[in-house]
């Protein structure tokens, strides 16, 4: 990994590209990739990211944020990208890529295991909801660029047999009982998984820290992993860290509220969004065991909420019973 005075030298070699050579440089976060603060020479803030190598390619990158402003042309809020002096939307600098976003100024919007009671996650779930209905319509008219390079989320990276973010159902923290429960979940979920028709590009990461709370309202960021999917994976990703809590159904209903006041949701669509809950938790049980390898506590957290849809779901259950 690299520490933070290489990463340095390599953002301040890397704001050549933007023209900011020698402006204020300042880490601001580091977690799958590093982001520095800067100002560019029209005045502008901006975040300079630092894309962790291995994940996506700098042509993957330029897709994704070519998507992002054709979606901010058409007022989705989200991040927007701001192209390097090239007019290119990613710069290499050692074999690494870098990217520009102007600055947002605001919050997140929660924190992944904070009660929903009074939280910012519950009070702006419809306009959340609404977000992600507007990201989807703008894309399905004509806001993602053609051809699209981006891993998707079909059934084989979500539950095939080498998943994307990993073999949850191998999970270390995972009984032998656990592991069989879902393998079975996984088998079901797909022959389900064909129901749904509504598939597209999507942000695929729409979870409470990816979300800005700003004077101007919501604004979705992070397209790390955005690629195209089926569009309750994202309704999913919004609710899945609400899970356990008593409001979960409330901030489902809501969700679903503001998506539909914006995008059709038919009943039929609707009934699969349960096993789109469950799907987003064993990715993401996949997913820890690469992310944080020596913490067996927060492994076997996602590892309980897996295995508890995945019993919800062989049982043909809801977590909230009607939403609508």
């Amino acid at each position: 990994m690299m520490d933070d005075a290489d990463a340095y030298e390599i953002a301040a070699e890397a704001q050549r590209a933007w023209l900011c050579m020698g402006a204020p440089l300042q880490l601001i976060w580091r977690s799958e990739n590093i982001v520095f603060g800067t100002i560019l020479p029209t005045g502008t803030k901006a975040a300079l990211r630092l894309h962790r190598p291995g994940y996506q390619d700098a042509q993957a990158i330029a897709a994704e944020l070519a998507w992002s402003a054709r979606l901010c042309d058409r007022g989705v809020a989200v991040a927007e990208p701001i192209p390097a002096a090239n007019g290119a939307w990613v710069a290499q600098v050692h074999g690494l890529t870098f990217s520009c976003l102007r600055w947002i100024e605001g919050r997140p919007m929660g924190e992944a295991v904070a009660p929903l009671e009074n939280s910012a996650v519950l009070v702006r779930a419809e306009e959340f909801g609404a977000l992600i209905a507007d990201l989807h319509n703008a894309t399905d008219a004509g806001a993602c660029p053609v051809p699209f390079p981006r891993a998707g989320w079909d059934a084989a990276a979500l539950l095939g047999d080498a998943p994307r973010l990993g073999r949850f159902w191998e999970a270390p923290t995972l009984t032998p009982e656990e592991s069989a429960i879902l393998l079975a979940a996984r088998a079901k979920a797909l022959d389900l998984l064909p129901l749904a028709q509504d598939f597209g590009p999507i942000h695929a990461d729409t979870l409470r820290s990816n979300v800005m709370i700003t004077r101007q309202g919501l604004r979705l960021i992070d397209f790390d992993d955005c690629g195209p999917g089926w569009r309750l994976y994202d309704l999913a990703s919004a609710l899945v860290q609400s899970w356990g809590d008593p409001l979960l159904p409330e901030h489902a209903r809501r969700l679903v509220a503001g998506y539909r006041s914006r995008r059709q949701l038919t009943v039929n669509q609707l009934a699969l969004l349960p096993l789109f809950l469950a799907v987003r938790a064993f990715v993401s049980a996949g997913w820890v065991v690469t992310r944080a390898p020596t913490d067996t506590r927060r492994q076997r957290a996602y590892a309980y909420r897996a295995v508890a849809l995945a019993r919800m779901l062989l049982e043909g259950g809801s977590p909230w019973g009607e939403i609508g």
